[in-house]
């Protein structure tokens, strides 16, 4: 019901996936900046996304923290993970109860992986576009999704979709959702052109709030 990417930019991580159920992406993505990215997904465990963040945290090997966190947790053959860190290739797994057509794929600072697919090209489709595409890692991102909806994305429609990123503050820079709509992807596209000439100043307002620019009314966040 899933179809998820994490990537690495440098030293930010980021991460979008769309789902034909609602508000997956507050369940299933999973950030920390300077440590890595994960997600939890098909019958979402959220606390799978956090115990691979806290493994990351400890010794920064995305392999060993999947197989610490799959070797653990309960009901493990219902779940699918990926998890990426500070350095190297992303890692995946799919239980043996992972919904309908699944699979993964994986590349040098990403991967990318899905459940109910309408085939398992579709983790390839994901990071190929990204790999291609040009601007903000946002628009890489928003540029990836499209990709993989145009390419068949789920077995059926999607209805969700969010996307995220973190960089050098202890917040996401970026954390947009689209919860429910029949072109979620298409309107989380949308979402970014609006948030990305604001971003570095919410940054900047959060760090310094006398020299940063203001938006909106007086007292909004």
């Amino acid at each position: 019901m899933t179809f998820s990417l994490v990537v690495r930019d440098g030293d930010r991580f980021g991460m979008a996936a769309s789902s034909s159920s609602p508000a997956v992406f507050a369940r299933v993505s999973h950030l920390r900046t300077g440590v890595g990215a994960a997600s939890s997904q098909n019958i979402t465990d959220p606390t799978l996304g956090t115990a691979l963040l806290e493994r990351l945290a400890e010794h920064g090997d995305a392999e060993r923290a999947l197989s610490q966190v799959t070797g653990a947790a309960e009901h493990i053959d219902y779940r699918q993970l990926t998890v990426l860190g500070r350095t190297g290739p992303g890692f995946a797994f799919s239980g043996a109860h992972t919904l309908g057509k699944h699979a993964s794929a994986t590349a040098d600072g990403a991967v990318a992986a899905g459940n109910m697919l309408s085939g398992e090209h579709i983790p390839g489709v994901l990071l190929d576009a990204y790999t291609a595409a040009t601007g903000e890692l946002e628009e890489r991102l928003i540029t990836a999704m499209r990709a993989a909806v145009a390419a068949g994305g789920e077995e059926g429609p999607v209805y969700s979709a969010g996307l995220a990123v973190v960089a050098d503050v202890d917040w996401r820079v970026t954390d947009l959702r689209v919860d429910w709509a029949d072109d979620p992807v298409d309107r989380l596209a949308e979402l970014v052109g609006v948030w990305l000439p604001q971003r570095d100043d919410y940054v900047r307002r959060g760090l310094d709030p006398a020299t940063a620019p203001s938006y909106g009314v007086p007292g909004d966040q």
